[in-house]
């Protein structure tokens, strides 16, 4: 079992900039392929970023320069930078763990967090 909780989702200006954590435990998460997606209202979930355990990042088109994926072994943690904010990134970022198919495909990820809202105002 992996547990994972995101934080540090919040109200920001667009240009601004944001990081997201997920702290996991149960398994070490440099073992496992991690995810980002988000939801917007009224869409359906979409990828954001992965990083697998062979340390390769994968990006969505959308967030791709903007948006930074990076892991802390030692406090087991995930992180997502994201600068360049546009309203558009405005949603509710999940983390997901132990990806066992394409990353790109939340049906790939066997554990999710329960997500934390970023709101970008323009």
């Amino acid at each position: 079992q992996v547990q994972l909780v995101e934080s540090g989702g919040r109200l920001v200006q667009a240009g601004g900039s944001l990081r997201l954590s997920c702290a996991a435990s149960g398994r070490t998460f440099s073992r496992l392929t991690m995810g980002w997606f988000r939801q917007a209202p009224g869409k359906e979930r979409e990828f954001v970023v992965a990083l697998t355990s062979g340390g390769t990042t994968v990006y969505a088109d959308s967030v791709k320069g903007r948006f930074t994926i990076s892991g802390d072994n030692a406090k087991n943690t995930l992180y997502l930078q994201m600068n360049s904010l546009k309203p558009e990134d405005t949603a509710v970022y999940y983390c997901a763990a132990n990806a066992l198919g394409p990353v790109r495909a939340g049906n790939a990820y066997n554990y999710w967090g329960q997500g934390t809202q970023v709101t970008v105002s323009s």
